[in-house]
């Protein structure tokens, strides 16, 4: 039957809806964001045949929080809460106007040492920090004997989630970056004769109604937009 781990990105938060940064700020789901939650949960629930255990892991942020509590209804399983899944910190941008933090924020080099590249914030994680915390977070998840996983995070993380699924190096990550929605779920899978790791589904938002107003958003996420 080989591993699934579906990755869900929370939905809309009121950071979103007020231009705020979001990062380590604990907004909380929007009444839509709540809405799309259930959407998700009852999605995984046709996905996911009864009787089949399932680990649940969320971000300890208000936001995932929201999202996780539904699912971990819909499938019989107690959430675990791990702040490694957080979204990046921002520092002193977090919760600020996103203008506050474009005006603010260094752009990586295009090349060199774009892990521990100071991106102007006081307090904001470097993208190592981030990464390694990921990293740790999925070493320990999928080390473990369960077929099927879910794991609640948000937008940026998700691509370091994925990076650490794959394997791919730390020293090479900080190129990588997988664009996703709010509200999307992700497949990854491992066969069990091969034991290869393959993305099967990058964040597909069918699941959801669509707001044309969310696409726009992110198709341009910029910093602290997640």
């Amino acid at each position: 039957m080989g591993k699934t781990i579906y990755v869900v990105t929370h939905p809309e938060a009121v950071h979103h809806t007020q231009g705020l940064v979001g990062g380590w700020y604990d907004s909380e789901l929007t009444a839509k964001g709540s809405a799309d939650a259930r959407a998700i949960a009852r999605w995984l629930r046709a996905e996911i045949p009864g009787g089949v255990e399932v680990d649940v892991f969320s971000s300890d942020l208000l936001r995932a929080q929201q999202t996780a509590e539904p699912v971990g209804a819909a499938l019989d399983t107690t959430v675990r809460l791990d702040r490694r899944l957080r979204e990046k910190s921002y520092g002193a941008a977090d919760g600020r106007p996103q203008r506050w933090l474009d005006e603010r924020f260094i752009p990586p080099p295009a090349t060199g040492d774009r892990l521990s590249h100071d991106e102007g914030p006081a307090g904001a994680e470097t993208k190592a920090a981030f990464a390694t915390r990921v990293y740790s977070a999925m070493e320990e998840i999928t080390a473990r004997p369960t077929d099927r996983q879910v794991i609640i995070t948000h937008g940026f993380t998700l691509t370091f989630v994925i990076a650490a699924w794959i394997q791919m190096p730390l020293a090479s990550v900080g190129y990588a970056n997988f664009r996703s929605q709010p509200g999307s779920i992700t497949a990854l899978r491992q066969d069990d004769f091969f034991h290869n790791r393959q993305v099967a589904v990058l964040a597909q938002t069918s699941h959801l109604q669509p707001d044309v107003g969310q696409r726009a958003m992110q198709s341009h996420p910029g910093p602290g937009r997640r």
